[in-house]
């Protein structure tokens, strides 16, 4: 199943974190090397929320900026998704177990 926007920003977050790790760098030297504010970097792993600049930069500094080059290349257009769609889905209330 497709994932949700906020969903994909955390699985991003995460390898981010992973690859800072990989490099043994610390977040507040990761904001250092990568010109992000440490604010900005931890916000980032804990919540995915970044803007695009900054994200560019730390994706840069973990050796990871080639990817954002195959971002929308050579896509054919398939099932489209709207963004109405998305927000229904991530709305839709799960059951709850019922109370005795």
């Amino acid at each position: 199943m497709m994932k949700l926007p906020k969903e994909v920003l955390k699985d991003i977050a995460t390898r981010a974190k992973t690859a800072r790790l990989e490099f043994s760098y610390t977040q507040e030297s990761l904001a250092t090397l990568s010109g992000v504010s440490f604010g900005s970097v931890k916000r980032f792993e804990n919540t995915g929320k970044i803007s695009l600049e900054s994200l560019l930069k730390i994706a840069l500094t973990l050796n990871a900026l080639e990817d954002f080059e195959r971002l929308f290349k050579n896509k054919q257009p398939q099932g489209i998704v709207s963004l109405d769609t998305l927000l229904k889905l991530s709305k839709k209330r799960r059951r709850k177990r019922g109370v005795k």
